[in-house]
C-alpha cells in the first residue's frame, strides 16, 4: 500500500481531488487530500500572514502527525512550491515528488519568479481593500476556468474556490537540505488549452538525483483532476 498526499493549487481546496481518490483507494492505497490554510474547511483562517511557509507547514504537520513515510507527494500548480518546501523539511519521509502542471522552484524562488505573469495578480492585490487578497479568476475565458469547460463542472469548481493571500505568491521556497535532491521526481503536464502568455519552464533532462527526467502528458486543461481523473489516477498508480 502506498500513501498519496495530494495538495491542491491556489484558490482551490482539497475537494478538487474527489474524482481521483476512488481510483487510488480502490487499488488499495491510502490517500489524503488536505485543504491548505485559508481554503476549504480552513477558509476562515485566511489572513495577510498566510504564506507559502504556512502551507508547507500544513503538509509537514500532516505528515508528522499521521506518522506518514514513503509518501508520494503530489502538488498541483502553485503547490509545486508547497511540496518542494515541505520535502525540504522532511525529505526522509518522501518517496516521490509529483509536479502536476506545477511550478518547479529553485532555492530562493517565489511564484512570481517562476511565473512572471503572477506579478499582475500581486499588483492588483496591492490596490484592493487591505492590499493582500488575490481573488480567484472571474468569468471563464475561452479555454475555460482553469481549463474546465463543462458548465456543470465549472459550477462545481466554483463552489471550492476562495481568495488567496498575496504572501503565498511572494514568499520564497527554501531548499537548503541536500537530501531533498535525492527524491525522485515526476512531472505531469496538461498540454491542452494552455493560456495565452503562459510559458512552462523546460524540465532538465536529468533529475537532481542524477536519474533521467520523467515527464508525462495529459491532453486536457490545467485542472486535470476534474477533467481527466481516471487518466490522472492511472499515471499516479504507476508510482505506487
Amino acid at each position: 500500500m502506498a500513501t498519496y498526499v495530494l495538495v491542491h493549487g491556489a484558490w482551490h481546496s482539497g475537494r478538487c481531488w474527489e474524482r481521483v481518490v476512488p481510483f487510488l483507494t480502490s487499488a488499495g492505497h491510502r490517500v489524503l487530500t488536505p485543504s491548505l490554510t485559508g481554503h476549504g474547511d480552513k477558509a476562515h483562517l485566511l489572513g495577510p500572514d498566510v504564506g507559502l511557509d504556512t502551507h508547507a507547514d500544513d503538509i509537514v504537520g500532516l505528515i508528522t502527525e499521521e506518522d506518514l513515510t514513503e509518501v508520494i507527494l503530489v502538488g498541483h500548480s502553485y503547490a509545486g512550491l508547497v511540496i518542494s518546501s515541505a520535502a525540504n523539511q522532511v525529505p526522509d519521509r518522501i518517496a516521490h515528488l509529483v509536479y502536476l502542471d506545477a511550478m518547479v522552484p529553485e532555492d530562493g524562488e517565489s511564484a512570481a519568479d517562476i511565473m512572471p505573469m503572477t506579478q499582475v495578480l500581486i499588483d492588483r492585490a496591492a490596490k484592493s481593500d487591505g492590499g493582500w487578497r488575490v481573488p480567484p479568476p472571474g468569468l471563464p475565458p475561452s479555454s475555460g476556468l482553469f481549463g474546465v469547460t463543462d458548465p456543470a463542472d465549472v459550477a462545481w469548481l466554483r463552489t471550492m474556490l476562495s481568495d488567496q493571500s498575496v504572501r503565498c505568491l511572494q514568499q520564497p521556497v527554501r531548499l537548503d537540505d541536500p537530501a531533498v535532491n535525492l527524491i525522485p521526481r515526476t512531472h505531469i503536464h496538461c498540454v491542452a488549452d494552455v493560456p495565452e502568455g503562459y510559458e512552462r519552464r523546460p524540465v532538465p533532462a536529468v533529475q537532481p538525483n542524477g536519474s533521467p527526467a520523467q515527464v508525462w502528458e495529459l491532453p486536457t486543461g490545467h485542472d486535470c483532476m476534474i477533467t481527466m481523473p481516471a487518466e490522472l489516477a492511472s499515471l499516479l498508480l504507476k508510482l505506487g
